[in-house]
């Protein structure tokens, strides 16, 4: 698992990282949305860098910007940032949010977040991991008050979250002024539940896209909607 991951443009070294590389994140990163053409994008909880890379990759925004509490994932983003072809737009704060939105005055065209999203707070014994992965570390009403204040008037927010929150989560960004535009269902395969939403936030109120994306017809044999997604990213699509 600590191996360095591989994309067709880029390499992502992760093992001082207590999250690795998922399908979660590369979801995430290849799904949202460049039609607007932002100039200024913005990850917070980067990890690896991951999604801020595919976003260098897939736009020419000239900011592009990340956010890493942990000085360990905060020190290898920088190095995969620095050792990927667009090192002159990729830039990582080692910052909390709260911190960085006290401290930040620009505000962001796109703002991309995986965030930590298990409820239970039952310690693994390794606090880098819980961090990274349990909501307790940052909130979902924490992570919609702080990304409302960074994100410009006509931006977009996407984030992904498991399905059982979604209907929680949208009531919650309504709170601080956020309307979905698009909803994205993932499932492992044809017969399995709904695991992930994908959802993308604007300031405007407007109906709701709903698709579903469905990741293998069997094992290891994906999906033509899979693989037309991630392509670009993944070595063996």
């Amino acid at each position: 698992m600590n191996k360095p991951f591989k994309f067709k443009q880029f390499t992502v070294h992760q093992s001082r990282c207590a999250m690795k590389i998922g399908t979660d994140g590369v979801l995430l990163g290849a799904w949202s949305p460049l039609s607007q053409h932002p100039q200024s994008i913005l990850d917070i909880g980067t990890g690896t860098g991951l999604i801020a890379l595919m976003m260098a990759q897939r736009s020419n925004a000239e900011v592009i910007d990340a956010i890493e509490i942990d000085a360990d994932a905060y020190e290898q983003c920088v190095e995969n940032f620095e050792g990927s072809p667009w090192g002159d737009r990729l830039y990582c704060y080692h910052a909390g949010l709260d911190e960085f939105v006290d401290e930040i005055e620009e505000k962001y065209d796109l703002i991309v977040c995986n965030p930590p999203f298990y409820a239970e707070n039952v310690s693994s014994g390794n606090l880098k991991r819980d961090q990274a992965r349990q909501n307790y570390f940052l909130p979902f009403d924490e992570l919609l008050k702080g990304m409302s204040a960074l994100l410009t008037e006509n931006g977009t927010f996407t984030t992904i979250i498991p399905f059982k929150e979604e209907i929680q989560f949208i009531t919650l960004a309504a709170s601080f002024g956020l309307y979905p535009k698009r909803c994205l269902h993932v499932k492992g395969n044809q017969k399995a539940e709904i695991k992930r939403s994908l959802l993308e936030f604007t300031f405007h109120r407007d109906s709701c896209l709903v698709e579903e994306l469905i990741i293998e017809k069997g094992r290891h044999v994906y999906t033509s909607d899979y693989v037309n997604l991630t392509k670009d990213f993944y070595l063996k699509m």
